[in-house]
């Protein structure tokens, strides 16, 4: 099979890929084509059908598996796919597996380093929500294993949310032994919930896109809910702590312009905003540099509006 992070200008393939989304445009001169992504487990991929009514382009659908015949291009040091010819691929041709992105780390491993975590929570409030979530509950452990961090940008596969969740909780981990000043049971056991509502923002793979109830809230307010709703099974659990831990939910994006119904206001708020926005911004920068290729005559690879920089690999 020819993977989407192996593709390189001007190669000719003929491969099926999972169709994520498709939609109808207009050019500059009005001409109408066709618009899809396409996803297999190393990542997705743009595809223009520049004819849609040729012979030899096929009816077929957003969800669909799909055969084309493409040649790889480069727009704006992006890859896409030139699309010649397409139909809609026969059960038996493709094996589901090889479509959907999967964190390159063990799920199993990170789930169990990110439980021994919850382990070394003392405050026995938030150890026991926490358990709620992670340990006691087999249900919900599937799903937060199995859940991407994102439709896209970062983190937008299979055990992704579980990945930026540990990652940003080991960063937290080292913020609270560099300032002692940090309560630490409320900065882990924030880290670990700060991107809970995402389960409910998100649907499950394939598909990887916003629910309805994501669109309407999206998953800080979201999480915000299933933390609060949580502490109120939990007899005597303090009023003050628990608005400290859903203020740290509330800010973790750290400015009212990205989406933080409130900005940081605990010490421990500001140490979970920096934490996750640095893993976001690291995993993204990680997967720009491995599937973008510089224009020709460059090695710059041109201007990211997530990173907000033109960026180039580090020289060896």
């Amino acid at each position: 099979m020819k993977y989407i992070e192996t593709l390189r200008e001007g190669e000719k393939i003929q491969e099926i890929y999972f169709c994520k989304s498709k939609t109808t445009a207009m050019t500059k001169t009005g001409k109408q084509y066709d618009s899809v992504v396409l996803q297999d487990k190393t990542g997705a991929v743009d595809g223009k059908i520049w004819d849609p009514n040729s012979l030899g382009i096929d009816d077929f659908d957003a969800m669909d598996y799909v055969d084309i015949v493409a040649e790889v291009t480069v727009f704006n040091g992006t890859t896409q796919l030139n699309i010649k010819r397409v139909r809609k691929a026969h059960e038996g041709e493709y094996d589901e597996r090889e479509y959907l992105p999967v964190s390159e780390k063990d799920i199993d491993t990170m789930y169990e380093e990110l439980k021994g975590i919850i382990g070394t929570v003392k405050n026995e409030y938030l150890k026991k929500l926490l358990e709620m979530f992670y340990v006691d509950n087999d249900g919900l452990v599937k799903r937060i294993k199995n859940h991407s961090a994102a439709k896209s940008v970062h983190h937008s596969f299979v055990g992704g949310l579980l990945e930026h969740t540990l990652s940003v909780t080991k960063i937290c981990d080292c913020f609270a032994k560099l300032y002692p000043i940090i309560n630490r049971d409320l900065l882990v056991t924030a880290a670990i919930f700060h991107d809970i509502g995402k389960i409910n923002e998100l649907s499950t793979f394939p598909t990887n896109d916003y629910t309805d109830e994501g669109q309407l809230l999206g998953h800080i307010v979201l999480g915000y809910h299933m933390i609060a709703d949580a502490i109120k099974k939990i007899d005597g659990f303090p009023v003050k702590l628990g608005n400290e831990l859903k203020h740290c939910i509330l800010s973790h994006h750290g400015e009212l312009e990205f989406g933080s119904p409130k900005k940081p206001a605990l010490i421990e708020a500001i140490a979970l905003s920096f934490a996750d926005n640095a893993d976001a911004k690291m995993e993204t920068a990680k997967e720009i540099l491995n599937s973008t290729q510089p224009p020709e005559g460059t090695e710059w690879l041109g201007y990211n509006r997530y990173i907000d920089s033109n960026i180039r690999k580090t020289s060896v």
